[in-house]
C-alpha cells in the first residue's frame, strides 16, 4: 500500500471574504446547518484537544449537543481523562471536519463547566441505557475486561428499574467559549481558503483575516 497514492483533488468550491458573515456563530450556523441538509454522517462530531499538566497533549471525538453565542457544549464524566486536564488547563481546541463538504473548521477557546439544571435537561433526555451507562462507566479508569461494565450495567438496571436515573453528580456538561475561529475549505491544487476569525475587545468585536494554505 502506497499512502504517496492517496490523494484527492478539492474541487467543491471556494470561499471569499465577501461569502462570510461577520459574525462567526452565524457563519457556524450556516455551515453546520448545510452539513445537515447534505447528509453528512454525524455532522455534530467533533475532536476535542487538551492538554496535560506536563504538557502532553491529547485529542478524542465527541458530540456537540448545543450551541449558542455562549459556546459550544458536550458532555462528559468529569472524572475523565479530558475533563481533568481541563480543571489544569482550561485552553481547548475543537475541530470538526466535513470530509464530503471538503471543509473543516477550528475553534479555540476556554472551557467551563455549564450548570446542574442544564446537564440535568439534557440527561434526562438521553435514551435509558445511555443514562445508566453514565453510572457504570467510571470514564478513563483501568478495567480488567469488559464483563465487569456488563454485570454493573445489570446492576444498575435492577436499581432503576422504573426508569427513574438520577443525573450523577461526577457527569455533566462542559462549554467551550470561543476566541478564534478558522473556516477552512479544501481547493485545488492544496491553494484552500483559510478565514480566521479573532475576538475583538470588544463584545461581538471579530477581526477576520485570510490565512495562507
Amino acid at each position: 500500500m502506497d499512502l504517496f497514492e492517496f490523494r484527492n483533488e478539492y474541487l467543491k468550491g471556494g470561499l471569499e471574504r465577501d461569502m462570510l458573515d461577520d459574525n462567526p456563530f452565524v457563519q457556524f450556523k450556516k455551515w453546520f446547518e448545510h452539513a445537515c441538509e447534505c447528509n453528512v454522517k454525524e455532522p455534530n462530531a467533533m475532536a476535542v484537544s487538551t492538554v496535560s499538566a506536563d504538557g502532553m497533549p491529547s485529542s478524542r471525538v465527541v458530540l456537540l449537543k448545543s450551541w449558542d453565542e455562549r459556546g459550544f457544549v458536550f458532555y462528559t464524566n468529569y472524572t475523565s481523562q479530558k475533563a481533568k486536564e481541563i480543571e489544569g488547563n482550561n485552553k481547548v481546541s475543537l475541530l470538526f471536519v466535513w470530509l464530503d463538504l471538503e471543509r473543516q473548521l477550528r475553534i479555540n477557546g476556554t472551557a467551563e463547566k455549564v450548570s446542574a439544571a442544564e446537564s440535568l435537561r439534557y440527561f434526562i433526555s438521553r435514551p435509558f441505557g445511555s443514562r445508566l451507562g453514565a453510572w457504570v462507566s467510571h470514564q478513563s479508569s483501568i478495567i480488567t475486561s469488559r464483563s465487569l461494565l456488563e454485570m454493573q450495567f445489570e446492576k444498575m438496571k435492577r436499581k432503576f428499574a422504573d426508569g427513574k436515573v438520577p443525573l450523577p453528580d461526577f457527569w455533566g456538561g462542559i462549554r467551550v467559549v470561543p476566541s478564534y475561529f478558522e473556516f477552512w475549505q479544501g481547493r485545488e491544487n492544496r491553494l484552500h481558503d483559510r478565514f480566521a476569525y479573532k475576538k475583538g475587545s470588544e463584545p461581538g468585536k471579530w477581526t477576520i483575516e485570510r490565512l495562507s494554505p
